[in-house]
């Protein structure tokens, strides 16, 4: 079930960075990576749901990977911006995630 949301995330972050590559679908050849990226993400995202996390626990681990880790490498990749508002803005959603997960725990 994680190893199953790992890839979901890291699937999701690839095709985010490809489409961001892709140029608004101006460079053609990103346009398979995105598709596929994004396909494979949201399969192996039902696949962990399957195995039983609970989808607000899933989700939100998976979008707050996703947002902090496309953040960091659009920065690297493409220089995009990140300033340390953006990254405390990071730090709130997965401080949020946390305290959804941990509420979750205690039932």
């Amino acid at each position: 079930m994680w190893l199953a949301l790992i890839g979901a995330i890291g699937m999701e972050v690839l095709a985010t960075l490809s489409l961001r590559a892709s140029d608004g679908f101006r460079r053609r050849a990103w346009i398979a990576p995105v598709a596929a990226g994004y396909l494979v993400s949201f399969y192996l995202l039902w696949v962990s749901l399957s195995l039983g996390m609970p989808v607000g626990v899933a989700y939100g681990i998976w979008t707050a990977c996703g947002v902090a880790l496309v953040a960091v490498a659009a920065r690297v990749l493409f220089r995009d911006p990140l300033t340390w508002r953006m990254m405390a803005g990071i730090a709130l959603i997965i401080a949020g995630v946390l305290t959804i997960e941990v509420g979750g725990l205690s039932h």
